[in-house]
């Protein structure tokens, strides 16, 4: 999805040394086939190699490192000196470009990295516009320069967190985070153990380490001007569907901006058709406070079905997801394809006959829209799903 809604590179992982331990990454035998897929839609492939190893992991890198080679990766994000270094010797045809768990914050620091060999450096997420302009202009011009503009943020330095690490055991800086601050929290005195007085902010309480999700899409030129070179969305450890929209949208927002013209605000709209809380502009415009009213997501929008194929005519094959009827708040979007109501349609199965309600999961059915759309267009419908 996120290379056919228009992506330039896909950041991934392999089954080892990457930030997000519960995703569904990828095998030695599915790198591949991943790559391949991507370079023939023309998009280069990133691997996260981003973790710290220990002592008991560091000889597992080299042939690791050779294997990401082998399977034709692009660059590779990394955080530790000891696993960029090698990947200088083990992996040399793959670009290397240094992760933010570094919180590179100054030009003297991304220089140093650019003359150890880095291609790229993703700055950390506490700097703001300035601070990144400075960066770009007393850094070589052949350094690229990817700052994160779209996801969500957390009580951490450059994502380093040891919180989740104290509460639960699992690690955030090895991919294992439990996001605690999240969590919901009341006060215990000490002197009486079991008792808890709840700490209000308002009458729905408090949640005292949560922040808000980053959302830089109205602010692109002001990136473009400081001198950033790329822009990283978020999208591991998210739907097919999140990386769809939010990457349609940034792909059209972003053609607009370097084309000179306004931002349709079509594409704007997009990135609250997804599973989000609350945005803000991060640290780029100052200090953003913190968000205390909830850790909940909005969620207002639901797949019901993927476009597998459509003739010139409109008529559609499609799969389903969540069932649905006409009689339902419905949109289609597609790659490059702007959002549009589906109102009117018929529906039929397999054998033509006709369809009121499609139920059963994964069922492929014929449905009639008002145009010919392209494969792994989404139909969704309006639904409030929100945590309450």
């Amino acid at each position: 999805m996120a290379v056919l809604y228009g992506a330039d590179s896909v950041y991934l992982a392999g089954t080892d040394f990457g930030m997000r331990a519960f995703a569904g990454n990828f095998t030695p035998e599915q790198l591949p086939q991943a790559v391949d897929f991507a370079h023939k839609h023309g998009v280069s492939v990133h691997v996260t190699v981003n973790t710290m190893p220990r002592n008991d992991e560091v000889a597992q890198l080299p042939a690791y490192l050779e294997q990401l080679a082998d399977a034709k990766v692009d660059a590779l994000i990394l955080a530790d000196l000891g696993a960029f270094t090698l990947a200088g010797k083990y992996a040399p045809s793959c670009a290397r470009h240094v992760s933010t768990q570094q919180s590179i914050a100054n030009y003297e620091c991304a220089k140093a990295w650019y003359d150890l060999g880095a291609q790229r450096v993703v700055l950390a997420r506490e700097l703001d516009l300035e601070q990144i302009r400075v960066i770009r202009e007393k850094t070589p011009k052949e350094l690229e320069i990817e700052t994160f503009g779209h996801g969500a943020m957390c009580v951490s330095y450059s994502g380093r967190c040891l919180l989740s690490n104290y509460m639960t055991g699992r690690d955030s800086n090895r991919g294992a985070c439990a996001q605690p601050c999240r969590y919901q929290y009341t006060l215990m005195e000490e002197k009486r153990p079991g008792e808890y007085f709840p700490v209000f902010e308002d009458e729905k309480g408090t949640y005292i380490l949560n922040s808000r999700d980053m959302c830089m899409i109205d602010h692109l030129k002001d990136l473009q001007d400081a001198g950033v070179d790329c822009i990283k969305v978020e999208g591991r450890a998210k739907s097919a569907y999140y990386a769809a929209v939010v990457t349609g949208a940034y792909r059209h927002a972003i053609d607009d901006v370097f084309a000179g013209r306004k931002i349709d605000p079509v594409w704007r709209d997009e990135v609250d058709h997804v599973s989000h809380r609350i945005y803000s502009t991060g640290f780029y415009y100052g200090e953003p406070g913190q968000y205390t009213e909830n850790s909940r997501y909005i969620r207002q929008w639901q797949v019901c079905a993927i476009v597998e194929d459509c003739d010139e005519n409109g008529l559609a094959l499609c799969s389903l997801r969540n069932k649905f009827s006409m009689q339902d708040t419905l949109e289609l979007v597609g790659p490059d394809t702007k959002p549009f109501p589906v109102t009117e349609g018929t529906m039929t199965d397999m054998d033509g006959n006709p369809l009121e309600e499609p139920r059963t999961p994964q069922m492929q059915f014929y449905m009639q829209l008002p145009q010919r759309v392209p494969p792994f267009s989404i139909l969704r419908k309006s639904v409030d799903l929100s945590a309450k």
